[in-house]
């Protein structure tokens, strides 16, 4: 009864439902609408796909950790061959440089979603001296490159704990 007087709670059968639907679906569609025709102003393949911009925006993960007795440094390189992965070491500069290859195909395709990236990196990190470098391996499995940096005996002796102390 009381729904009856108020306006804004109508009362409401499936025709007016349905017919509100309606419009709630127009609205969706021309939305739609409104966004391909913005994206499709910056070519097929641009920002919703990636397959252009992206190429060069690969940036792997890296971690760097120190032990007593060495630095290790890894990093995630998934879809990579050893072969497109260069390490180098000068005056105590880790480099890690390498290009991840788009696997071209021979059909077109026209892609919906594409989230992977391609391109090169390079990558360098400053070390503290004392390393043995004609002991430092690189070993690449499964994705993931991992350096390991031995320290001289050197180096491992000057390494000393200091205790913190409260006042």
């Amino acid at each position: 009864m009381i729904g009856e007087l108020m306006p804004w709670r109508k009362k409401e059968n499936a025709v007016s439902k349905a017919a509100d639907a309606g419009h709630f679906d127009e609205l969706n569609k021309q939305m739609n609408e409104l966004f391909e025709d913005f994206f499709d102003d910056f070519g097929k393949h641009s920002l919703i796909s990636g397959k252009h911009g992206r190429e060069f925006m690969f940036t792997p993960h890296f971690d760097v950790a120190e032990t007593e007795n060495s630095i290790e440094v890894s990093a995630e390189l998934a879809g990579m061959n050893e072969k497109d992965i260069d390490v180098s070491l000068d005056n105590n500069v880790l480099t890690i440089k390498g290009e991840k290859k788009e696997e071209k195909e021979e059909k077109k395709k026209d892609y919906h979603v594409s989230e992977r990236c391609y391109g090169s990196f390079q990558r360098s990190f400053s070390l503290p001296e004392g390393l043995d470098e004609a002991n430092i391996k690189a070993k690449f499995n499964k994705g993931i490159l991992h350096v390991t940096l031995p320290k001289t005996e050197k180096a491992k002796a000057k390494s000393k704990k200091i205790q913190v102390k409260t006042e």
